[in-house]
């Protein structure tokens, strides 16, 4: 077997075709968006650089068969709490079902981290936030939501057997739209209804910037101890919400107010790979106009449920009931979904894995985590509960 290191523009697009060499035949893949990936290792595009490094390899047989690859990235802002050892990661792995190609290709990694003083690796993961490219699929492996990674059942073993440990499960959940939702959900939607200090509102898209500006306001209350710890300034959320403006339905984006002041937000969209799962990772002229005309005659009738929270002060009273009926009112009666499933919520977060299941879901599908200690004798621990 041959590694080759990933060191210029055609290797960088050798590795992405491998991905699609390794699973063009595996069961309800999707091809991504080969802009997705690359912009992942993208200086330009990619913030993490700016606090990282990585590197990148393309494994090679003896016929010159491609059948591998992985990346290893060194990102000094990446941390859990109660972590006790430099941890880095791993990701963008793919192998054939062979434990000594798969081994070659972890080893690699690992030496790689070693050299710049790590001590674990978690993968796969991304080089960056998680909200994609995160995690191995061990349940569930129907049609991946946009963004998710996605891999045959095997990866698994080729994992477990090298020694990587599940550092934790990340649960998807999913439910029928019209179900009628749980019967607690009316009660303390009525109970909050009843304050006109409360009110909830779907976005309007010709006003962005405020709602881009009020999800910053949530997000530093409510979620970033759970990622880097920094605050998100409104500039940032308001570029991500001008990424999302082509492709959003305003009326399943929804947020909370009391006294007008922003305490919740519940982000959905209509599931992308619907409509990306035709396109076979191009995503060039051709392919928008083809997008475009998707999404005019392909009603999708499948959403994704991207965020969902409310600032500390605020959970716990049945304000979550009250957004999410509010929702529903217009979700569920005037709107052509059918399908909802959730972006993963963590094994570590059991207020947000109660809600989840509150509202009738099931789990469809599970990604976990891993974690290898390089020092093999330590004492392996779990992710601790948030």
């Amino acid at each position: 077997m041959e590694l080759i290191l990933v060191d210029n523009p055609q290797k960088a697009k050798l590795f992405i075709e491998v991905h699609a060499i390794i699973n063009k035949h595996t069961t309800n893949w999707i091809r991504p968006l080969d802009k997705d990936i690359e912009q992942v290792f993208d200086p330009k595009k990619n913030k993490t650089f700016r606090s990282g490094e990585l590197a990148r390899w393309i494994l090679k047989d003896n016929n010159g068969n491609y059948i591998g690859r992985i990346a290893a990235f060194v990102n000094k802002k990446y941390k859990t709490v109660g972590d006790e050892q430099p941890t880095g990661g791993c990701g963008f792995f793919d192998c054939i079902d062979n434990q000594e190609a798969a081994n070659l290709l972890f080893d690699t990694a690992k030496n790689w981290l070693a050299e710049r003083g790590m001590e674990a690796m978690d993968g796969p993961i991304n080089f960056g936030e998680r909200d994609n490219w995160w995690g191995l699929v061990v349940e569930g492996f129907h049609e991946p939501l946009y963004g998710m990674n996605f891999n045959p059942p095997y990866y698994q073993k080729l994992l477990e057997t090298y020694g990587f440990q599940p550092f934790f499960h990340q649960l998807c959940f999913s439910l029928n739209v019209r179900d009628r939702v749980m019967e607690k959900h009316y009660t303390r939607h009525d109970a909050i209804a009843k304050d006109p200090a409360y009110s909830a509102r779907y976005i309007d898209k010709s006003n962005l910037k405020k709602y881009a500006e009020d999800f910053a306001t949530i997000y530093n209350q409510a979620w970033k101890q759970h990622g880097s710890g920094k605050d998100m300034a409104p500039a940032q959320a308001y570029l991500i919400f001008k990424k999302m403006k082509m492709v959003m339905d305003p009326k399943v984006v929804w947020f909370v107010y009391h006294n007008d002041v922003p305490i919740g937000c519940w982000l959905n969209l209509p599931e992308l790979n619907q409509y990306f799962k035709h396109l076979n990772g191009k995503f060039g002229l051709f392919q928008k106009l083809y997008f475009l005309w998707l999404k005019m005659t392909r009603p999708n009738k499948k959403l994704t449920g991207i965020v969902f929270g409310l600032i500390p002060e605020f959970q716990g009273k049945g304000v979550d009931s009250f957004m999410i009926m509010e929702g529903a009112k217009i979700i569920q009666h005037e709107l052509p979904y059918t399908d909802y499933e959730m972006q993963w919520i963590g094994d570590f977060n059991p207020k947000m894995v109660n809600v989840a299941a509150s509202l009738g879901g099931f789990v469809s599908r599970k990604l976990t985590t891993y974690r290898y200690l390089f020092d093999r004798t330590k004492e392996f621990h779990r992710h601790p509960t948030v």
